[in-house]
């Protein structure tokens, strides 16, 4: 299984990389609506196909209603997405709490974490409704700070317990149990000379035949 992973690496590392730098490039260079579109995907995500949820963002952004609507109107826009009356709520409640004097200000708010990805992390998961540890990592990871920590989706947890990393797949993992699995694959990364980072689409890539985000 090592072999394979680390054969499967050295031809999708290219891919990799580039994929990475787009995410670092959108912190630098893009905007706060740009980065508050990835956090509204991240709220999506939970049971709901990674697809699927950019597709509904993609679409409440053509219908206006990403950054105006309210949560009434943004929930029509989710018909194919799980659990879409929270979500919308939780839609709402995230862009209210990243507004100030009219604007969506998220580069700000993130910088006074001083690049801490765990403090950031917890701050996230503490004040946004709808975030938890894997929708924060992945966030973070989607603008650029994903090389510390781990997102233990579905994909990721089913090559862990091939891996024999985790003995089974957990149905619902507390904090603690959380950092400890991310803590196991830092330890496996190391082990065999991938970056954190990278190891997460490499999984990601094994189990959908795509990088995507």
């Amino acid at each position: 299984m090592k072999r394979h992973i680390k054969k499967l690496y050295r031809l999708k590392r290219g891919e990799i990389c580039s994929r990475l730098k787009d995410f670092e490039t959108l912190w630098l260079e893009s905007d706060d609506e740009k980065k508050f579109e990835e956090l509204a995907f991240c709220i999506l995500t939970p049971q709901t196909k990674a697809k699927v949820s950019w597709e509904a963002i993609e679409r409440l952004k053509e219908q206006g209603l990403l950054f105006k609507g309210n949560a009434e109107q943004i929930v029509k826009g989710l018909f194919d997405v799980r659990f879409k009356n929270n979500k919308a709520k939780y839609i709402e409640n995230a862009r209210k709490f990243f507004t100030k004097n009219g604007k969506i200000c998220m580069k700000a708010a993130l910088k006074q974490w001083n690049d801490d990805v765990y403090t950031c992390r917890e701050w996230l998961v503490q004040n946004i409704r709808g975030i938890g540890y894997k929708e924060a990592s992945h966030f973070l990871r989607n603008i650029g700070f994903g090389e510390k920590v781990a997102i233990l989706d579905r994909h990721i947890l089913k090559n862990l317990k091939q891996l024999r990393i985790i003995k089974e797949i957990p149905k619902s993992i507390s904090r603690t149990r959380y950092l400890q699995i991310e803590e196991d694959m830092k330890d496996y990364a190391e082990d065999i000379d991938i970056p954190l980072a990278h190891l997460d689409l490499l999984f990601w890539y094994k189990e959908t035949g795509e990088i995507f985000k």
